[in-house]
């Protein structure tokens, strides 16, 4: 369960991020189980080997997992929050130098990539609990 901020940028970029590691999964389990299927429903060439296909879809599934502290409190876990930005823009920009039937992927990370950036950066910084703050600088 996501944490309650009275900040709605941050509740939205949860959101998104959440919603983000859900289509993850819905695309990376069914790689996973049944990678030929999955392949040919996205109009993909064959992998040969299969483990290669199976291996990428594995660690989409453990990078969705490395996303939640970001998603149960973005703020909380900030750098966990930009590192989850970093790799949806990473995901853009390694599809985008592929070969044209693999560049859905990089839209797939498009997709993510704006909202969660334009939102983390709208919740900006947040006070360390308990800093005390004089003339705009934590002491």
């Amino acid at each position: 369960m996501a944490a309650h901020h009275e900040n709605g940028f941050a509740t939205w970029f949860e959101r998104v991020a959440g919603i983000g590691v859900v289509a993850n999964l819905a695309l990376a389990v069914p790689t996973l189980l049944a990678p030929e299927q999955m392949l040919a429903l996205a109009s993909l060439p064959p992998a040969v080997p299969l483990l290669w296909a199976r291996f990428a879809a594995l660690l989409l599934v453990l990078l969705s997992l490395f996303y939640l502290p970001a998603v149960y409190d973005c703020l909380r876990y900030r750098s966990v929050a930009w590192l989850s930005v970093g790799a949806r823009l990473a995901g853009v920009l390694f599809f985008a130098t592929q070969p044209a039937d693999y560049r859905l992927f990089g839209l797939f990370d498009l997709v993510f990539f704006i909202p969660e950036a334009i939102l983390l950066l709208l919740a900006g910084p947040q006070p360390l609990p308990g800093a005390v703050h004089v003339e705009g600088r934590r002491v």
